[in-house]
């Protein structure tokens, strides 16, 4: 029986809770460095008040440190890795192969998708160098996701839910390229998100201020069960700059799937952590921020209509009936001139919107509600509680309790309790667990037939549940980091700048492992080096490869049209303000790359 895991992002320790109220299984949370939000860092204080919490229910608490790391950080680094170990972080999420050099704790790694794991090949690379979990490629197919799993023992973590980035995870430069802002360093820009012209090598312009590179949202939670047969065990929602709403909702609809699934095949399913979580609201995905819903590349390595090209804001969900709405709400639409507009809603009448200024909505125009006020009015409040079952047994000297967990334990009644005149329950007694994480099962009373007051009772009830949290603690169970095989060698003979290598202990890394040739990272080039060299201005660089295809989502395929049918002359080109950028297509690989000429380096 496989243990399935509900993986929950976190801007910060309050929206962590609210991810476990409402259903995750795990959490991850960015700390105060070196992780790939750098506007979502928290103190070591913080997680720790996370993992507090999130223990006594099984949930684990994953910490990200998924950036590349220079030379003068490595001890900051290794004494940040020492906190969270301390603090009982469960694991790391890891981009640069550096980290297994580092002077750390056993604690155990996961490989990020900055690692870029679409292979066979790759993903047992990373179990055989000590990762414990891995977290694929978003851009994978159910079959590719069944390759790998046929291939590795170690759980793999899979993203079903939010935000997609355009490029291969790892491999996407154009921020740093262009801004000096790097992606592998948490300050990604979202150029994918600009406005482009695409061009051709006449000049002729096919598309014009569109949104060529950006994505609409990945939504995956009717494809859960076949995502879990492929081998999917930790399925993972999007968001470290969600707030606490968003995750809230999200959660907890994919918590209700999920049991769904679960309660079908007992017999190859269970959760990974505990307890129950009671929602006071119905959960719905198209309320929170989205960009329009998309299964991306999971069941076809060449489908269509994954992109948002109109607009990269939320669409919201669709209002088929204007009564629908209420005052507060905002709503958007594509105005005469093509451009996406909002607008708050101050009344109705009738049919007719009340805005908060003048608009004209053109007929037919489909109407999007971005912002529910009543929605996140509810939101705004406590929406979810969690409680663990317990079960007590009752006898004339003892109080012992046993959890969904398994923790047991046993607390002294007062000795010598005279015996009862009138035999009565004592179950209200023990129902009154509200201001604790337990909710009451079965409780045994037949052994009983004392005599006690309420109030020793309660005290009973109280010393039980705090020796069930005690007991809770010392029996935690703790993963580790796997032993690294240090023979085993690495898919590939050489590595350029797209594989990140950013350190002295990740070139050490690779090297061990039987790299013989490696470029080092672009955001370690410096300005100095280029004035130095010329070496980065010679020839045009790749700053971007994906598996979307522009043209493809155009539908002017290369593989389906012939040069007849089409309007335009390679090679074709993309524009945003002063920067350029070519395109190249590799058909016989399904991908496209990006590349910028005479690429300078920041």
């Amino acid at each position: 029986m496989r243990k399935i895991e509900l993986l929950a992002p976190a801007a910060n320790a309050d929206v962590a809770i609210e991810a476990i109220l409402h259903g995750a299984d795990a959490v991850y949370i960015g700390p105060s460095s070196h992780g790939a939000r750098k506007s979502a860092a928290n103190s070591i204080e913080d997680i720790k008040r996370v993992v507090d919490f999130a223990h006594p229910y099984g949930v684990k608490v994953y910490a990200t440190v998924n950036t590349i790391v220079y030379d003068n950080e490595i001890k900051e680094v290794e004494k940040l890795v020492g906190d969270l170990y301390r603090i009982g972080v469960d694991a790391l999420i890891v981009q640069d192969m550096g980290v297994l050099r580092m002077d750390i704790p056993p604690i155990a790694l996961h490989a990020s998708t900055q690692c870029d794991t679409r292979t066979p090949e790759k993903a047992l690379f990373l179990q055989e160098a000590g990762f414990s979990q891995i977290v694929l490629a978003r851009e994978l197919t159910l079959k590719e996701i069944r390759d790998i799993y046929d291939k590795v023992s170690v759980p793999l973590e899979c993203f079903v839910h939010g935000a997609l980035c355009v490029s291969y995870s790892g491999r996407c430069h154009v921020s740093q390229a262009t801004t000096g802002r790097s992606a592998n360093r948490g300050e990604c820009a979202q150029i994918c998100r600009w406005k482009f012209n695409l061009s051709d090598a006449d000049g002729r312009v096919i598309a014009k201020d569109r949104h060529l590179l950006s994505l609409k949202d990945f939504n995956l939670s009717d494809r859960l069960e076949e995502l879990l047969e492929a081998g999917a065990s930790s399925l993972k929602i999007e968001g470290r700059l969600k707030d606490a709403s968003y995750v809230k909702n999200i959660v907890a609809y994919y918590r209700r799937r999920l049991d769904e699934i679960i309660s079908r095949n007992p017999d190859k399913y269970c959760r990974s952590s505990f307890g129950v979580s009671e929602i006071t609201f119905n959960p719905q995905p198209d309320k929170s921020f989205n960009r329009g819903f998309t299964h991306y590349f999971v069941d076809s390595r060449r489908p269509t209509a994954i992109s948002s090209p109109f607009t990269p804001k939320s669409m919201g969900e669709e209002i088929r009936d204007v009564s629908e709405l209420h005052n507060g709400d905002g709503i958007s639409f594509f105005n005469q001139a093509g451009e996406y507009e909002g607008v708050m809603v101050n009344g109705i009448k009738g049919k007719k919107i009340i805005g908060n200024r003048s608009f004209v909505l053109p007929k037919d125009s489909i109407i999007h509600r971005t912002l529910d006020a009543q929605w996140q009015k509810q939101m705004g409040r406590q929406t979810a509680t969690r409680r663990l079952r317990l079960d007590v047994t009752l006898t004339n000297t003892a109080i012992s309790g046993k959890d969904e967990r398994g923790v047991c334990a046993t607390v002294a009644l007062p000795k010598d309790l005279e015996e009862a005149k009138t035999r009565r329950s004592m179950r209200d007694t023990f129902d009154k667990l509200g201001n604790t994480i337990y909710r009451l099962g079965e409780f045994d009373e037949t052994g009983f037939d004392r005599f006690i007051p309420a109030s020793q009772l309660s005290d009973a009830r109280r010393r039980l549940t705090d020796a069930l949290g005690i007991a809770s603690r010392a029996s935690y169970g703790y993963d580790y980091r796997r032993k690294e095989n240090d023979k085993y060698p690495y898919p590939e003979k050489r590595l350029d700048y797209r594989d990140n290598v950013a350190n002295c202990l990740a070139e050490e890394f690779y090297t061990e492992h039987g790299v013989e040739e490696i470029e080092p990272a672009l955001e370690t080039v410096s300005r100095e080096h280029v004035k130095k060299t010329g070496e980065t201005t010679k020839k045009e660089r790749v700053v971007m490869t994906t598996r979307h295809c522009i043209l493809r989502e155009m539908g002017k395929c290369l593989n389906r049209t012939r040069p007849s049918e089409r309007n335009f002359k390679l090679p074709l080109s993309l524009t945003s303000g002063k920067n350029r950028f070519n395109l190249e297509f590799d058909c016989r690989n399904c991908e496209m790359k990006v590349l910028q000429p005479n690429q300078q380096a920041h």
